[in-house]
Parts: structure tokens; C-alpha cells; sequence
């Protein structure tokens, strides 16, 4: 059909106004990654266990979908089963029961470990290409694992013949039954598959990256939680009913895909200037872009007087205009009053053909004649639905056609989206060959992907570590005060401090170095291989036994017994510790041990000015005239403040800064004598698969002072850093957020 004039539809773009559209062309590259063994392709091989699990849960699923669980559960338990990537294996029915959400913490585990090991080498793509790999896996299991099933099926159809009852007829009718149904089947099972992505991606995985990486390449990473995903073309109208619109499957249709895309074009031209270059590929980017839609006729009903909402109006009326033209906004209604229609009608009826039945006279016809032969089925929802596309009219016509404007244009960017994708699973081969892998391997073009259990068990290089001191504040005077009481004060540090303590460490992978009688130290170390979160993860552990010691001290104070205050420091070194041996016991030596004392450490002559300015942080940093004047080392005349408070060294803070995405944020609280001028970042640190624990860091100026009177001189050009440990720092933090939605 003819492209139809602008000004026969009503008013031109001049005067509805250029509404200004945005462009997007989805994309999924995996550049800087080594090709494998056919220089075509990049090779990869997934973890047996995963691959394994992966395959019996899918085989359940279809099993569950295709109703076949009652036939299969007679089955002999011998039957052999064929699997392409580890080699021959039992048939699955004889392997132990496992719950059908197994697969789940096996995919955020596998997810997880890429995740760190794109961390380590400083390379999403690795990450990207690991998820695209398990796609690939589970999109080649879904035939698979069915042609897998069906042979079972079969071979169970072939033992029953001759049996007693006439069971080989009803196994036959199964077996057919379930055959025909094969693209409901995978259907199902591919939603089950990304439902499950989806959730995994929402609860552990894109908090994580974005702990780990910030925003990037969060485009890329929409491509791989597409709905479509899991179907061959993307055009299942099953799919596009429950999660776009249903649009025609026939040539013959008014509102397939294409005359629909057609249209929209021709309507984009009506309203917006396009380039003369290039116009097909600027008009598939405007449609890529839902929020478009809303841009040029609001959410399909607008009603403001203001220029911009005239201007919608103007636009929506034309394209109401165009689709009655076009002769499909009938079948634009029918496709949104059909849906309710699927769960009851279908799949007996043919989904096109209850939605024709709803504008067509001759197909309600055939429609009608069809329910009449189910005799269970009533047309009463079916006569509802036809009242309803008839007497559609008016603001709802036109609120209509504006959601089918979003619905195709949110469809018609996922379609391209999964065309991106389907070229990034042609660029991965999945190795399951055991030469093959071992060639790759040796060539050093095999990227592969183990669950945690499965990597090696040999201890790493070291390459970097972190020591943590934590130093209980006047403990001579807290010891004292206890004895004048007669108790125990070795019992009291120990229930109180050194136990609750001792509980964190293997969450956080830290080790203990020394024990003194008022301080822990600990380190963690960072190996070769691993994500590299040492800083993190000893600012969030830190954070912890703040933490738990107030909440000990919430007891103590109850009971009427002294309260531990603490001083924690955390020094980082771009290099692994050295050790002595002191018969079979190793001694850590290392200057972080030295520069964490100094972190953790308070000068009495500071505290009580600072406490009387009720500051909401814990860690201050002070020099004095006359020292500043008379120092070699400048740290060694440093009056610090540490009071329940963590400092971390500025070789931490920058390594943090590498470690995690830290975003700044801005907080009104009090400053030092009104004038500093501190710096808040906030970070989200990855603990476990989907636990993560936000960490607020403060920097700010180490003040000149005049001790005497504690008055400021000036502002120095050093700078401290404190993890924040007050609660009050972090409810601002969310109630910022919270108030920001």
C-alpha cells in the first residue's frame, strides 16, 4: 500500500510540535576476548556439575509441562541416555531426587564466579561471555532434553504393546499428545528459565555488578534478560499476548508484524524530521525506544492544556486516524480483549482465531461452532469480549491505540535485542569434546566457567593484603574498674569482644595474626585468581564488629557493667606479607601491621574537645603548629581521634576505589568550626551470592591546630579517611533514597 500524505491525516508536525525522540540499537559485543581453535569463534566450556544439574532440571520441567510425570514414573530404569557435552550417563530417572529449584543456586553460583573472575582480570567481557555461553547451554538443552524425553516416551510406548487393559492405546494417545504439543512445552520451559534468570539477575547478580563495576555495559546486560530469549524467531503469540500485544501470524493479517512496523514508520515520518541519510536506520532506532511512545501521545489519554500535552493530543488523534485508515484498530481492541480469552478458550481454539472471532462475523461463526462441539466450553466470555471490541469508543479508542503504540514498540525493541544476542551465541563454541578442550587449553584460547567447588584446590600466590586492628580503648582503666569489682576481666574481653570476633572471620575469608590483651589484628589476604575485595570486604567487617560490640554493650550497659569502646584501623599493601618462623609457628611481618596501629590508635589531649562538638563521625586527624614545624615525618606528629570509629589508610581508600563502584553522595551534617569541607561516598560490597552491605566513606582535611584552645588555623593539603560506623549516617542515606523515588 502507497504511503498515505501527512496532510490527510489532519494536522502536520509543525503544528502539533517536534516531539524529540530517542535512539537506540541494541548491541552485544565481546571484542578483546581471544579466539578459539577456529579463529571464528570463542571457546568455552561450562562447569560438568552445572551442565549436569541443568539438564535433569529442564528434562523435569518438560516432563512436568508435557504431563507425561504419571507415564515416565513406570519407566524402566535401565534406558540409556545420551548427553553431547560430558559423555554418556544413566537415564535420568535413576539419578537421586532433587527439588526443582536446585538449579537456581547453581546458576547464581556459576554467575557469581564469572562475575569475580571478571573482577580479577579487569574485564566485564569475560562476565558478558559467560553469560552468553549458559544461554546458549540451556537454549540447546530445550530441544534437546525434549527429543531426549520423547525417545523415552517412546521406548516406554514400545514396552506396553500387547499389555493387558488396552494401555498401549492410551500410552500411544499420551505420547502423541505430547509430541503435537512441543512448542507449548518448550514455551513453558523457556519462561521457567527466565523467570529464574530474571530473579537470580535481580536479587544477587546486578547488585553485584554494579558493586563490582559500576553502570558498565548495563545496556549489554539487557539484552540477556530479553523475554524472548528462549523462543526460535521471537514471534510466539502466546508470548506476545502475555508480554507485548498480539499481533497477526498470516500474510494475510492487516496487523502482522510488518504492516504494523510499516505504519508506525509512517507515523514517526508524520511527526519527527528524518535524516535523509540513513532513514531506515534512524526509524528502527525511534522504535526501539517505548519511552517514544509516550513522548508523542502520552500514556494515550492526555488531558493537560499545556503546549507539550496539546501536542500529544494533536499526534494521538492522528494516529488513531491512521490505524482506522489502515483498517486494523479493530484488530488493535480484539488483541487486548482476547487475552483473558487464551486461559479459557485456548488451546483448544487457535489464539488468531479467537481474536478474529471477536471482529469477524464468519469467524465467531466457525468460533461458535467449535465451542459447541467441546460441550464443556460456554460462549458467554466469548459474547462479553465481542460487546466489549464494539462498543469500544471515543477517549477509550484512543487510549487504545496509545498503549498499542508502547506494546509494539516495547516488541519491536526486544525482537532487535534478540537479534543482537542471537549473533553473540553464533560467536560462542561450547566445548564438551575432551580433545578439542584440551587442545584450546593448550593454546590458550579456552575460557572456562566452574562452580566454586570445582576450581582448583591449591592455595594461590598471595598478592596483596589487608590487616585489621581493632584496639579496645582504655582497656588498663576498663581492666582496673572490673577487678575493683572483683570479675573477671579475661572472661569479660572474651565474652564481649574477642568471641563475637572470632565468628566473622571465615565470612570474610580473614585470618587472625595476633591476639594482644586489648587488640585483634587480622589479615586478609588476596590470591592470584580471585575477584580482589580484600579492602571492601575488611571495611565491611570492620563495620560489623562496630556493630556487634555496640550491640554487646547495649547488654552490658543494662546490667549495670563498663561498655568497651573501640578504635579500628585498616592498612592496606600492594604486596604479599613476609614471615619468620618461630619453631613451627609463622610470624607475619609487614609494615601494614605498623600502619594500622597508628590508624586505630586516639590521643587523649583531642578527645574531649571533639566529643563536645557532638560530630556524627568518629575518625578526626589533628597536627599542631609547632609540630608541623618540627617534623621529619609528618605522621609521627599526627593527633588522631578514633573513637568507635574505623580509619583506613590512603593506600585502602584508592585500592577501594579499584575494588568497588563508590558514588559520591551529600549529606548536611555538622562540620569542624563550620568550615570542613568533607567528601561522603557510598558503595554497596558483595558479602555472599545475594548478601551485600553498604559502606559510607568520609575524607576530609587534616586540620592545623592550636592545641591550647583547640581553635583551627588552617586547613592542610592531606587528607584521612574513616569507614563510617554511626547508624544515623546511614538511616540519612536511605531516607535521602527513599525520598528521591
Amino acid at each position: 500500500m502507497p504511503r498515505i500524505p501527512v496532510f490527510k491525516l489532519g494536522q502536520t508536525s509543525h503544528e502539533t510540535g517536534r516531539p524529540r525522540l530517542a535512539r537506540y540499537t541494541p548491541s552485544l559485543s565481546l571484542e578483546g576476548l581471544q579466539l578459539g581453535i577456529d579463529n571464528l569463534r570463542h571457546d568455552v566450556h561450562l562447569s560438568p556439575r552445572f551442565v549436569e544439574q541443568a539438564r535433569l532440571h529442564i528434562a523435569r520441567l518438560i516432563i512436568r509441562f508435557g504431563n507425561v510425570e504419571g507415564f515416565l514414573a513406570v519407566e524402566a530404569p535401565d534406558i540409556p541416555q545420551l548427553n553431547r557435552f560430558i559423555g554418556s550417563l544413566r537415564a535420568q530417572n535413576t539419578r537421586p531426587k532433587t527439588g526443582p529449584s536446585e538449579l537456581k543456586p547453581l546458576l547464581a553460583e556459576i554467575h557469581v564466579a564469572a562475575l569475580n573472575r571478571a573482577k580479577a582480570a579487569q574485564n566485564l567481557a569475560l562476565d558478558m561471555l559467560a553469560r552468553v555461553a549458559i544461554i546458549k547451554f540451556l537454549r540447546i538443552e530445550l530441544n534437546g532434553q525434549f527429543a531426549q524425553v520423547l525417545e523415552r516416551c517412546r521406548m516406554m510406548l514400545k514396552n506396553s504393546e500387547g499389555g493387558r487393559h488396552g494401555k498401549g492405546l492410551e500410552y500411544r494417545e499420551r505420547v502423541a499428545t505430547f509430541q503435537v504439543a512441543k512448542k507449548i512445552v518448550l514455551r513453558k520451559t523457556g519462561q521457567e528459565l527466565f523467570r529464574t534468570m530474571r530473579e537470580i539477575d535481580k536479587e544477587t547478580l546486578a547488585k553485584m555488578r554494579r558493586s563490582l563495576f559500576g553502570n558498565r555495559g548495563e545496556t549489554g546486560y539487557k539484552l540477556l534478560l530479553n523475554p524472548l530469549m528462549f523462543t526460535e524467531d521471537g514471534r510466539d503469540i502466546y508470548l506476545n499476548a502475555e508480554h507485548y500485544v498480539l499481533l497477526g501470524t498470516f500474510d494475510r493479517d492487516r496487523d502482522r508484524f510488518s504492516n504494523v512496523r510499516r505504519i508506525a514508520s509512517q507515523f514517526l515520518q508524520s511527526c519527527a524530521t528524518v535524516p535523509n541519510t540513513d532513514q531506515e536506520a534512524v526509524l528502527d532506532s525511534w522504535l526501539n525506544v517505548p519511552e517514544n511512545a509516550e513522548e508523542l501521545v502520552g500514556a494515550g489519554s492526555p488531558e493537560d492544556s499545556t503546549q507539550n500535552i496539546r501536542s500529544q493530543k494533536a499526534r494521538l488523534g492522528m494516529w488513531v486516524e491512521l490505524l482506522q485508515h489502515e483498517n486494523i484498530m479493530d484488530d488493535v481492541i480484539a488483541a487486548y480483549e482476547v487475552v483473558p480469552l487464551l486461559a479459557e478458550y485456548s488451546p483448544r481454539i487457535n489464539a488468531q482465531q479467537l481474536k478474529n472471532s471477536l471482529i469477524s462475523r464468519e469467524e465467531r461463526e466457525r468460533v461458535e461452532k467449535l465451542i459447541q462441539e467441546h460441550g464443556k466450553l460456554s460462549t458467554d466470555s466469548l459474547n462479553t469480549a465481542m460487546a466489549r471490541v464494539s462498543n469500544c469508543r471515543g477517549a477509550e479508542r484512543a487510549k487504545v491505540a496509545g498503549r498499542f503504540l508502547r506494546d509494539f514498540m516495547r516488541y519491536h525493541r526486544d525482537l532487535r535485542r534478540l537479534e543482537a544476542l542471537n549473533g553473540a551465541l553464533d560467536s560462542v563454541n561450547l566445548i564438551g569434546n575432551d580433545k578439542l578442550r584440551e587442545l584450546s587449553a593448550m593454546n590458550g584460547t579456552l575460557y572456562e566457567f566452574f562452580l566454586p567447588e570445582e576450581q582448583k584446590q591449591a592455595e594461590e600466590k598471595v598478592l596483596r593484603h589487608v590487616v585489621l586492628k581493632a584496639d579496645v580503648r582504655d582497656s588498663s582503666r576498663l581492666t582496673r574498674s572490673l577487678l575493683e569489682r572483683g570479675m573477671n576481666p579475661a572472661s569479660y574481653f572474651s565474652l564481649n569482644f574477642y568471641d563475637p570476633v572470632n565468628k566473622l572471620l571465615a565470612k570474610y575469608g580473614a585470618r587472625k595474626v595476633f591476639l594482644e590483651g586489648d587488640a585483634i589484628i587480622l589479615a586478609l589476604l588476596e590470591r592470584e585468581g580471585e575477584a580482589g575485595l580484600s579492602v571492601s570486604r575488611a571495611c565491611v567487617l570492620a563495620r560489623e564488629i562496630i556493630e556487634i560490640v555496640r550491640g554487646y554493650n547495649q547488654l552490658l550497659s543494662r546490667a549495670g557493667l563498663p561498655t568497651l569502646e573501640l578504635g579500628l584501623g585498616i592498612s592496606f599493601q600492594d604486596s604479599a606479607p613476609m614471615y619468620l618462623m618461630d619453631g613451627e609457628q609463622r610470624i607475619m611481618i609487614s609494615d601494614a601491621l605498623n600502619e594500622s596501629d597508628r590508624l586505630s590508635s586516639c590521643k587523649k589531649r583531642v578527645r574531649i574537645p571533639i566529643e563536645r562538638m557532638e560530630s556524627p563521625f568518629n575518625v578526626y586527624a589533628f597536627q599542631t603548629v609547632s609540630d608541623a614545624e618540627a617534623a621529619e615525618n609528618v605522621d609521627d606528629f599526627i593527633l588522631p581521634y578514633n573513637v568507635n570509629g574505623i580509619r583506613i589508610s590512603e593506600a585502602a581508600f584508592r585500592r577501594l576505589q579499584q575494588e568497588i563502584s563508590i558514588e559520591p553522595c551529600r549529606l548536611d551534617f555538622p562540620q569542624l568550626w563550620g568550615t570542613e569541607d568533607y567528601l561522603l561516598s557510598s558503595a554497596l560490597v558483595p558479602v555472599g551470592n545475594d548478601i551485600f552491605r553498604k559502606i559510607v566513606v568520609r575524607g576530609s582535611r587534616i586540620a592545623e591546630i592550636d592545641l591550647t584552645n583547640f581553635s583551627l588555623q588552617r586547613w592542610t593539603d592531606r587528607w584521612y579517611y574513616e569507614v563510617c560506623a554511626n547508624p544515623a549516617i546511614y538511616a540519612a542515606i536511605e531516607g535521602k533514597a527513599a525520598a528521591g523515588k
